[in-house]
């Protein structure tokens, strides 16, 4: 009996890509190994997205969509996708939909799968074509993660990956708020192996990860995983207010000895400072009040519209 493969894949505004991955991934795929089906997650397209996705349904059995009410962004997308797989499914693959996750390492990824390893994730190499701006933010979100939370990623790991059925149903069973799942695959554990790809080029269209979502990214990585940020905090004041206790004889000296203190400059930059440092330590604070007053609300993940599963 042949093994049951799901390949999950959210789009948005990819309309010009659609046909074009749905053709590499029939032609890297042994069909007469595996049953495979692709679920495509509409992640709130403004383009001809979705009404190509419904026409490709039907032109083929193992094509699905889930078109969801809005944009919920990449992560809640691939949640929505793989809460979507059948419990018969024996491995998941998850992928983006510009061809930069090339299809041909699938293969690869399931021959990784078939020698007993559950998860199978991928490990980017940077090619000529990505900016300085990008090679050197990706290598620094790695290094800070690894250095602030409770687990250790590899440099340039992807969201393309494979799960096995035992990874997946855990997967399933995931409700926190702010998704990170290339980070949720390594804290499961599992016997788990890397494949190193060169990212292909986009087929169409244009990225949706602007800076001010990889900052959000970013935050959201090292909040769900650690809260070092809070011990770092702590530490911080501390130590400032051990400092500023050496301020004390300074100020007994200049008053005993008619020596004038530091003028009302000194003072506006200490001031400027200290409270900067608060607000940061507030933020920090922040950040983790927020995530626990969004996860008390609990509310889905994402909405569906429509779905031809």
């Amino acid at each position: 009996m042949n093994k049951k493969i799901y390949i999950v894949i959210p789009v948005c505004n990819e309309e010009k890509n659609i046909p074009v991955i749905i053709e590499a991934i029939k032609a890297t795929i042994d069909a007469t190994a595996y049953d495979y089906a692709i679920t495509f997650v509409d992640d709130g397209s403004t383009d001809n997205t979705l009404a190509i996705l419904k026409a490709r349904s039907q032109e083929y059995s193992n094509i699905r969509f889930i078109g969801l009410s809005r944009n919920f962004g990449h992560q809640n997308a691939l949640k929505a996708g793989i809460d979507s797989v059948d419990e018969t499914a024996d491995c998941v693959i998850m992928m983006d939909g510009d061809l930069q996750h090339p299809p041909e390492l699938i293969p690869v990824m399931l021959e990784k799968w078939k020698e007993g390893n559950e998860v199978v994730f991928t490990i980017r190499k940077d090619n000529n074509n990505l900016s300085l701006f990008k090679r050197k933010t990706s290598g620094f979100f790695y290094n800070l993660l690894n250095k602030l939370s409770d687990i250790e990623l590899e440099p340039g790991a992807a969201d393309f990956r494979l799960l096995d059925k035992n990874v997946l149903h855990i997967f399933k069973r995931f409700n926190e708020n702010d998704l990170f799942l290339r980070g949720l695959s390594k804290w499961v554990g599992f016997k788990q192996v890397s494949i190193e790809y060169v990212p292909g080029d986009r087929f169409s269209g244009t990225t949706k990860y602007t800076i001010k979502k990889m900052v959000r990214f970013a935050l959201q990585g090292i909040t769900s995983f650690s809260t070092k940020p809070l011990y770092i905090a702590a530490y911080l004041g501390f130590a400032f207010s051990m400092f500023s206790i050496l301020y004390i004889p300074y100020i007994i000296y200049s008053y005993f000895f008619d020596k004038p203190i530091s003028g009302w400059s000194s003072l506006i930059a200490t001031i400027a400072f200290f409270g900067g440092l608060q607000l940061m330590i507030l933020g920090i604070i922040g950040l983790y009040l927020g995530k626990l007053f969004m996860q008390s609300k609990n509310r889905p993940h994402y909405i569906v519209r429509e779905s031809n599963l």
